[in-house]
């Protein structure tokens, strides 16, 4: 098959749908990083309140922000 007999208008239907599968892949990381942005602060206020520490205590040891 040559180049010169694939028609224009197959190759930018398959473009538009590999830009259409890109922007969920995108979104779907981007939903995936904050959730595991939460599940660290999560952690992180547990260890806190299991260690005895106040809120207080934690942003002065600089431990949360």
């Amino acid at each position: 098959m040559s180049i010169n007999s694939i028609d224009h208008d197959d190759m930018t239907g398959i473009t538009t749908s590999w830009t259409k599968k890109d922007e969920s892949v995108a979104q779907a990381n981007s939903k995936q990083m904050k959730n595991a942005e939460a599940r660290r602060r999560i952690e992180t206020l547990q260890e806190i309140r299991e260690s005895g520490l106040t809120l207080e205590e934690a942003r002065e040891l600089g431990l949360i922000h």
